[in-house]
């Protein structure tokens, strides 16, 4: 029988899902092979956490005079799309590490809709739980215990991943890490995707077209769980019953947006809701002008991209 080419549910830029089942994910990207970069020397790797779950490291070439922290990245894609093995982020992350003087874990996770939320919950603290067992030493060299400083984990993402590094924060508070002194020191939401039923200034009346548009906000979650609640506490962290910010498991959190970013009022209340919640720890707010979601996956090496890394690289070293 001959495919169906009748579509039943599409969210540009992202992906389409046709009424015969076929998925069909809409991002053209083109993925890379670990390496050393030549740019940076920065050394790549692909390794296995747990079923479904991989990651890629890179190790700056680099002879520290001390132990290196651990930056565990989670890409951006809606939860639908998106890889670690994805040219955007491989670049990305070696400019970080080359910088930075970090050890990274860029997490590949299952993806919705063949794997509902919480899969990608799930195999995120998975990966991180697996970086902070090498504080008692583990099976991973480049995470020895004599190079890597396990106090001193930071976790990143953007967009979907920056909504990722916040409910692995909240659920690191809750559970613990619970291994050899291991400790998240730090979360960086790099345009974090988060949403709700109530609509924001920036959510009303686009007359432009922002990449990420409202109507497909509104339908993503539905996607990625199966279920069609926008007030969902893992999508909306500052709806009524949601878990209060004061238990994040952190010291200090960078929120960075976009000016013409349709998810930027979302950034802006999470950052201002944290600072007033209650939780003890240090709080920054970057907002790059003139920019629109996640541009500096797609504009290395701009000027605005060179201030947002640089401002990225003094939380990391701070």
């Amino acid at each position: 029988m001959a495919a169906s080419n009748e579509i039943a549910l599409e969210l540009a830029p992202s992906i389409r899902i046709y009424k015969d089942g076929r998925i069909e994910r809409l991002d053209a990207d083109v993925h890379l092979p670990p390496s050393v970069d030549t740019a940076t020397s920065v050394a790549s790797k692909d390794v296995p956490i747990a079923a479904g779950v991989t990651a890629r490291l890179y190790l700056p070439a680099v002879d520290a005079p001390s132990k290196l922290p651990v930056f565990v990245y989670y890409h951006g894609g809606g939860f639908c799309i998106g890889s670690a093995s994805s040219s955007i982020y491989h670049v990305f992350l070696n400019t970080i590490v080359s910088t930075a003087s970090v050890i990274a874990v860029s997490v590949d996770y299952r993806l919705a809709p063949e794997h509902l939320i919480p899969a990608a919950y799930d195999d995120s603290w998975c990966a991180l739980r697996w970086v902070a067992s090498h504080a008692e030493g583990g099976p991973e060299p480049w995470l020895a215990k004599d190079r890597t400083d396990f106090t001193r984990l930071f976790l990143a993402g953007d967009s979907a991943g920056a909504n990722i590094v916040h409910n692995v924060a909240m659920r690191a508070a809750a559970e613990g890490l619970g291994v050899g002194g291991a400790r998240v020191e730090g979360s960086v939401l790099l345009h974090p995707c988060f949403w709700g039923t109530a609509r924001l200034p920036c959510e009303v009346g686009r007359v432009d077209h922002p990449m990420i548009p409202p109507h497909t906000m509104d339908s993503l979650w539905q996607l990625v769980t199966g279920v069609a609640d926008n007030d969902d506490p893992r999508l909306n962290p500052l709806a009524e019953g949601a878990p209060s910010l004061a238990g994040l498991g952190c010291k200090r959190v960078m929120v960075a947006v976009a000016e013409k970013d349709t998810l930027r009022d979302r950034g802006r209340a999470y950052f201002e809701a944290l600072r007033k919640s209650g939780w003890g720890g240090e709080a920054q707010l970057w907002e790059t002008q003139g920019e629109d979601h996640v541009f500096f996956l797609f504009k290395p090496g701009c000027n605005e991209v060179s201030l947002l890394v640089k401002r990225l690289v003094s939380f990391l070293k701070d």
